[in-house]
Order: structure tokens, then C-alpha cells, then sequence
């Protein structure tokens, strides 16, 4: 009597269909990534990926919001950027088999599906749309590498502050400029290698003038183009009342 076969649970092959990066593959190519996917679970502060580690697996972000850290020589971290339900991750340490080039901690309680190495370079290798969606990301991942570097390399910190937070500006339904999922003052921070008092002190000089407005889980931009001229000149300095 020959073995029953394998098959996915259907809570992996919803989670697995409903990621943007299979989108439009039929429901065999599915199921065999549903086979060898699994869920992991991770607390605020958990690591998912050290820098330096070998990459076994390509990463994908259910529930929760995740950080993308790297680190100086000197030991300071940096924030490269934020990722969000629905994003995948660990994709060039499974296409080249080198180290991990960043490590990534959820900044809260998250749920991550993981899938191996072997599985996604076959994806990789024959699946055109997964493969031009990669492409894709890559390419964006190396215009925000550029826009990072740009970040770091301006003298002021207030104009620091002030460019991420227009880079993290997006236009709200009915015209409105606003940040989601703000992030903390100590994420901030870190995203532009300062400390976190200087951060605090430069978000309290934006509100004082009225360019930005704290509404629950977001800022408002009520100046948009103030804070847009800010940041390329780093009017509104850190140390002003």
C-alpha cells in the first residue's frame, strides 16, 4: 500500500496565495510552495536575520512590522527601512548564498512564513513573473540605498529628520499628506544615526510651527512644502524653541 500524499495545510496555502510575489501562479506551483513553507512567530525586540549568518530561507512578513538594522564598524546601528505585512526579505542571501548583509528585528508582536532556500531558487529559476517581481524590488532596493547615504551624509540633523519624514510622507485619501505607522522616536533615531533627544527635540519644533499634527497612529502634514524646503536646507533647527 503505497503512502498517502503530502499536502499543505490549508492555513499555509491561504497564507501562501494571498502574497503579492505568487500572484497569478496556478494552484499546483502553489501547493508545492505551500509544502515547504512555515510559520514562525516572533516577539517585539526577536531577530529573524543576524548579519553574517548564512541565508537558508526567504522571509515573508504576514502580521506585525519588522526593522532592517545594519550596523557601523564601530558598533552604532542604522535603520535602513520598515517593512510591512505582505513584503518578503533574506532574498539576495538566497540568490548568491553569501552572508546576510543586515539583520532585521520586529519592532512588534509578528508572524513571519518562511520558505527554503532550495524551494525559492527553483521559483527563481523558473517562474518568469516571480523572477521580474524580484528584479523589480532589487532595483528599488538600490535607489533606497542611494537615498539612505544621501540621509546620512547631511551635516544637520534637523534637515535629517526632516527628510525622512517627507520621504515617509504619502497622500491620504481626499489630498491629505500624512505618515503611517509613524515610527518611534528611538526607530527615528536610529534610521539617521542620532539619538533619540535630538529627535524629540526636532518633531517638537516641526509641531510648534505647525507643520506637522500628531493624530493617533500618524502625523499629519499640514505644511507640506515647509517641510519639503526643510529638508533640503535644514531650516528648523534641533536646538530651537
Amino acid at each position: 500500500m503505497s503512502p498517502a500524499p503530502v499536502t499543505a495545510s490549508d492555513e499555509v496555502l491561504n497564507a501562501v496565495s494571498r502574497l503579492s510575489l505568487f500572484e497569478g501562479l496556478d494552484e499546483r506551483a502553489l501547493r508545492q510552495i505551500a509544502l515547504s513553507a512555515e510559520f514562525k512567530t516572533l516577539e517585539k525586540q526577536d531577530c529573524v536575520i543576524h548579519k553574517g549568518e548564512r541565508g537558508a530561507h526567504l522571509y515573508f512578513l504576514l502580521m506585525g512590522r519588522l526593522q532592517v538594522i545594519d550596523s557601523t564598524e564601530d558598533g552604532q546601528e542604522i535603520g535602513i527601512s520598515f517593512l510591512k505585512p505582505g513584503d518578503y526579505f533574506g532574498e539576495l542571501s538566497v540568490i548568491d548564498g553569501l552572508p546576510r548583509n543586515a539583520s532585521v528585528v520586529a519592532t512588534s508582536k509578528s508572524k513571519i512564513l518562511a520558505l527554503r532556500r532550495a524551494v525559492a531558487l527553483d521559483l527563481f529559476h523558473h517562474q518568469p513573473l516571480v523572477v521580474e517581481r524580484v528584479l523589480k524590488k532589487l532595483a528599488n532596493t538600490v535607489r533606497h540605498s542611494a537615498f539612505q547615504r544621501i540621509i546620512l551624509a547631511m551635516p544637520s540633523v534637523s534637515r535629517r529628520v526632516c527628510a525622512m519624514l517627507n520621504h515617509l510622507t504619502v497622500i491620504a485619501p481626499g489630498g491629505l499628506s500624512v505618515i503611517n505607522d509613524v515610527p518611534t522616536q528611538q526607530q527615528l533615531a536610529i534610521m539617521i544615526n542620532t539619538s533619540r533627544e535630538t529627535v524629540s527635540r526636532s518633531m517638537k519644533s516641526l509641531m510648534e510651527r505647525g507643520i506637522i499634527e500628531r493624530d493617533y497612529q500618524r502625523l499629519i502634514v499640514r505644511k507640506p512644502e515647509e517641510l519639503q524646503l526643510a529638508s533640503r536646507l535644514g531650516k528648523y533647527d534641533e536646538n530651537a524653541h
